[in-house]
């Protein structure tokens, strides 16, 4: 079986990055990378919550990111998923926008999503927020989600 990987809003965007500061192009480059070699390797997914923050405000290349994720299994955002999201919140796990960071977690724990890849690396893929995750996902029963970028799924190919 497959491991499953959320996909979170950043992915699509950095994939369509414009940006041209050496870090987004960097941050571009492994992403398409990721996408080419290792999106194939893997039972990948999203939400709505991702096509809805996509779809959100103008950027450029906007439908670009949001078709990215056609061919991806859309989680559903039910009732526990939302009373999760509030724990998180409740418990200083991610910030108050109940429809943004908590909910990206929220979805990959209920669903048992094996990986959150995220460049969100100030309140997902964050070495020191995954001991707080681990410990309320483990008080609520709830699956624990590696949370990481692309990069760290990236070797050198020499």
């Amino acid at each position: 079986m497959l491991s499953k990987v959320y996909i979170e809003t950043t992915i699509p965007s950095f994939y369509y990055n414009t940006r041209k500061a050496p870090e987004h192009v960097a941050r571009m480059n492994w992403t398409r990378l990721w996408w080419k070699t290792c999106r194939p390797l893997y039972d990948v997914c999203s939400s709505l919550a991702v096509l809805d923050e996509l779809n959100r405000r103008e950027h450029p290349l906007k439908l670009q990111k949001m078709a990215l994720l056609k061919d991806v299994t859309l989680l559903k955002i039910t009732p526990e998923v939302i009373k999760v999201v509030e724990v998180y919140i409740a418990r200083k796990v991610m910030p108050t926008d109940p429809v943004g960071d908590a909910l990206h977690l929220a979805l990959a724990s209920h669903h048992k999503c094996d990986i959150l890849l995220s460049w969100n690396c100030n309140h997902i893929a964050n070495v020191q927020k995954y001991d707080h995750v681990r410990k309320v996902n483990t008080q609520l029963g709830l699956h624990v989600p590696l949370l990481v970028t692309p990069l760290e799924f990236l070797t050198d190919q020499k």
